[in-house]
């Protein structure tokens, strides 16, 4: 049994206070299989890319474990392209430059090879092709986690509601939590989203952690205090994979388990924003991985005696 991850494979350019990157390795899916396939394997990827997406790229993934049988390669168009300029605080940036390129009208097919699948990661994607994927799938995965954006909810709302029934995790920033649910409480909005169809709900806040909702609990996980922060492109995709990784690779959907997911989400996305791009997710070992973890226990870690 495995894990599909649908999203987009593509380019970035960015530019942040420490420094600038050419055109560079990027896209949702390839941050979260990149993390991901440190737990789980096989990963099968859904996604469609140009012909100028390096195929050395697709064979690293496949030495990963990373099934592209659903990537799509059109020859003759460009892969998708973003560029955007973070400001000092590295929470906020500009976006540059925007080219949809194959993106634009991309029909994902799910194969019949994927149709074991037992959880489905639905990265940052048009919320009507996420919705395509579902209803592609002939038995209902173990847990569909889905990511969304600000954007959709500004011009495709209507279609993000109705993919929202469908799915058991949903994770946003915290100020697209505000947004979707209409409350600055994040409590509150926790409430009104789950009640539009998510189970959970995972509240992304970039330096500032995690929350996780379920029912009336709630769980925080910090982030770690790094001293370099170069890049935080993909940061959050890298926590997807690390958390549905570990999902995954144990098979337990309890809160206890995602309380885990979450820790280790959170070390994953600790080593992407140490450099450019996937670079540092393609240099980290089990040893670094398992030492990042046990930094994240310590640091959260007390004893208390009650008066």
């Amino acid at each position: 049994m495995s894990l599909i991850v649908v999203g987009s494979m593509a380019f970035d350019a960015i530019e942040t206070p420490f420094g600038k990157s050419d055109r560079i390795i990027g896209g949702a899916a390839t941050y979260i299989a990149w993390s991901a396939s440190n737990f789980t394997q096989p990963i099968k990827q859904v996604s469609v890319v140009g012909g100028d997406f390096p195929k050395e790229e697709l064979q690293m993934l496949e030495a990963r474990g990373v099934v592209t049988e659903g990537v799509e390669i059109k020859e003759n168009e460009k892969s998708f392209f973003w560029s955007g300029r973070y400001h000092l605080d590295m929470n906020t940036r500009d976006t540059l430059d925007t080219q949809l390129n194959v993106l634009a009208n991309f029909n994902p097919v799910v194969p019949d090879s994927y149709q074991d699948c037992e959880f489905l990661m639905l990265g940052n994607l048009v919320p009507a092709v996420q919705n395509a994927v579902i209803d592609q799938m002939k038995k209902k995965p173990k847990l569909v986690v889905l990511d969304t954006m600000n954007f959709w909810m500004e011009i495709a709302m209507p279609d993000l509601e109705n993919v929202l029934k469908k799915v058991d995790v949903l994770m946003v920033n915290d100020s697209e939590a505000r947004q979707l649910s209409g409350q600055y409480s994040l409590v509150k909005a926790a409430k009104v989203i789950m009640n539009m169809g998510p189970k959970y709900l995972i509240i992304k806040k970039g330096e500032h952690g995690a929350l996780l909702f379920h029912e009336e609990q709630v769980f925080f996980a910090p982030a770690l205090p790094l001293e370099d922060v170069f890049d935080p492109t993909g940061a959050g995709d890298t926590f997807a994979g690390g958390f549905i990784g570990h999902i995954a690779k144990t098979k337990d959907i309890s809160f206890e388990n995602m309380k885990t997911a979450i820790i280790v989400g959170s070390a994953m996305a600790s080593f992407c924003v140490e450099k450019f791009g996937t670079t540092r997710l393609k240099e980290i070992s089990k040893e670094d991985i398992e030492a990042r973890i046990q930094q994240f226990v310590q640091l959260v870690n007390f004893d208390i005696e009650l008066v």
